[in-house]
């Protein structure tokens, strides 16, 4: 798939600009302009982590020009065209082209995705058992349980109906990052075994997933992140029915619209399943935002 250019010294259409202008209104200005060709191509998305190319565009010419947008990392997907169509068969083409442009999209996002899970296995496979004494682990007093390591770099296995998607690895610093390309959206990495009848939890980060299971003794789903709360319980809703689903909310007390905290609420109702956030002490301090926070700093005050 073609990856987009910095511009070079060729006839650049008036579709090609308005195409571009829209581009630059939703995600920021482009160095480069696209190409008209009814291709998918992939570009950079300002403000993305450097060389990675997130951003995807198809773009018709002929006829009444129209094309569709978007970025496989934040899910975005949007259509446009030079003018509005003129009569019924022209916004049939316009549906046909979007439809095209999305299946291309799809295709796309679907190659990445396999190759990146192949990857992933590979990374897994050859990694070795994580050491206790890993600084991440040891900041968050937990344990290894399932993580396995590369060189310095702890690997949390992602799965998707049962099979190793993605990897996140964070570093001794803490910083987290998924492998480029990867399924991320309604995976999870679990702990423990998920039994009928027993209580399953789901939270966004690992470490406060080991730290419930830690605790409580029953299995987690590990989201990662609070826009994922939802797509996952609904997957594990669909693999294990007869399970006590309980989401356990971080809670963003300092961040405006507390989305945590929003985001848990939000997918127990729409699930209509358990609900659980931390229950702070009256002298915990704010910067605190999930079970394992609550746990670390009730240590230090033992």
């Amino acid at each position: 798939m073609g990856l987009a250019l910095r511009f070079t010294t060729r006839d650049v259409s008036n579709t090609e600009m308005l195409f571009r202008d829209k581009l630059a209104a939703t995600f920021g200005a482009m160095d480069w302009h696209p190409v008209a060709d009814g291709s998918i191509h992939r570009f950079y998305v300002p403000g993305d982590k450097a060389g990675t190319y997130n951003g995807w565009y198809v773009l018709f010419a002929d006829g009444i020009a129209s094309g569709c947008f978007g970025s496989w990392r934040g899910g975005s997907s949007y259509t446009w065209s030079s003018r509005k169509p003129a009569d019924p068969l022209e916004a049939q083409l316009i549906g046909q082209r979007i439809a095209q442009a999305k299946h291309q999209r799809d295709a796309e996002q679907h190659q990445r995705q396999q190759a990146t899970a192949e990857y992933a296995n590979r990374l897994w496979r050859d990694a070795r058992r994580a050491a206790p004494d890993h600084p991440y682990l040891v900041a968050k007093g937990c344990r290894p349980y399932n993580l396995r390591q590369q060189g310095d770099v702890l690997l949390v296995p992602l799965y998707h109906a049962g099979e190793l998607v993605n990897l996140q690895r964070i570093g001794d610093d803490g910083n987290k990052r998924f492998l480029s390309g990867g399924r991320v959206k309604g995976c999870y990495s679990p702990l423990g075994i998920i039994r009928i009848g027993q209580q399953l939890y789901l939270c966004e980060g690992w470490a406060t997933g080991a730290t419930l299971h830690s605790e409580t003794g029953h299995p987690v789903a590990c989201a990662m992140n609070a826009g994922n709360l939802l797509e996952t319980g609904r997957n594990l809703q669909r693999r294990h029915p007869d399970a006590m689903l309980i989401v356990a909310g971080d809670d963003d007390r300092c961040t405006t619209g507390n989305p945590g905290k929003t985001a848990a609420i939000t997918t127990a109702a729409s699930l209509g399943c358990g609900l659980i956030l931390p229950p702070w002490p009256a002298d915990a301090p704010l910067t605190l935002t999930d079970f394992n926070d609550l746990r670390q700093w009730q240590e230090t005050q033992a």
